[in-house]
């Protein structure tokens, strides 16, 4: 369960620390998805901690990046990161899933201080994001509209109606991630309904598309900052690996969700120790 080996980078660390943080947060609720968590953590934290314009202190700042965590159910990584920009009060990451908690299953932006959009219901995530970008780009805004993607979420129909508007509204400002970790709630991708080619898929809509390995921090981050082409929306397919960083979690579908509770209490819940 080692979650590094050898020297890393301050945004690699960043990814082990924050990692640790989301399993102790699920480990105490006894249910979550840490696979789904833990395939996106690089996504999360190079845009958090090193692409957008965010200013943790003035969450309402007009002009400020936003990001819309599309698959929702991926919420306790987006939620460790808001507990460590010092957005949530650190107790509340044992009360994740708890009701009356900040922390519910999907992000709440009612209850939920950070949170841009409510999401959960898949397949809606990158149409608002695309509203969120028109209205930015209507009032000369510089700010830009990030949206991450899950890959069986992509099987809905809405992703596609929500690409070829961006498209056709010539949304430059908008930067949509797609986790491709090739694995959904009830088993592999392409056992139930296949994606490929993605990148071509994503090149016929109109958008400016680009592959990257999603773990590679140093990749992920000159892919996001890579100048804009004018006029069309981006998609980076981040190729991911289901429950990165923890040995019996990774690439195993069953992990997509809570597989074994008292498993994960006792190698991540409260005194369980610090290497993981």
């Amino acid at each position: 369960m080692d979650m590094m080996i050898g020297p890393a980078t301050p945004l690699e660390r960043k990814c082990r620390d924050l990692r640790r943080s989301t399993l102790e947060m699920i480990a105490e609720s006894g249910t979550g998805h840490p696979g789904s968590s833990l395939s996106c953590m690089e996504l999360l934290v190079c845009l958090y901690y090193r692409v957008m314009a965010y200013e943790p202190s003035d969450l309402g700042w007009r002009d400020r990046d936003r990001l819309v965590l599309s698959k929702g159910h991926a919420a306790p990584a987006l939620y460790a990161i808001l507990i460590d920009l010092g957005i949530l009060p650190p107790d509340e990451k044992w009360r994740l899933r708890q009701i009356g908690s900040m922390l519910q299953g999907h992000p709440d932006s009612r209850f939920t201080p950070g949170v841009e959009v409510s999401t959960g219901s898949l397949g809606q995530g990158l149409s608002v994001a695309a509203g969120m970008a028109l209205g930015a780009q209507r009032r000369n805004s510089p700010s830009r509209t990030f949206v991450i993607l899950g890959d069986g979420e992509s099987q809905e129909g809405q992703v596609w109606e929500a690409a070829l508007v961006a498209s056709s509204l010539q949304l430059d400002n908008l930067c949509a991630i797609t986790d491709f970790n090739r694995i959904q709630h009830d088993g592999r991708l392409d056992e139930i309904v296949g994606m490929q080619p993605l990148l071509d898929k994503w090149q016929s809509f109109g958008w400016d598309t680009q592959e990257v390995d999603g773990h590679d921090v140093d990749a992920i981050v000159d892919a996001l900052q890579r100048p804009l082409v004018p006029g069309k929306p981006r998609m980076l397919i981040a190729h991911t690996i289901k429950g990165k960083g923890v040995d019996y979690m990774e690439d195993d579908w069953h992990w997509h969700s809570v597989a074994d509770a008292a498993r994960l209490a006792r190698d991540f819940g409260r005194g369980a120790g610090t290497d993981a």
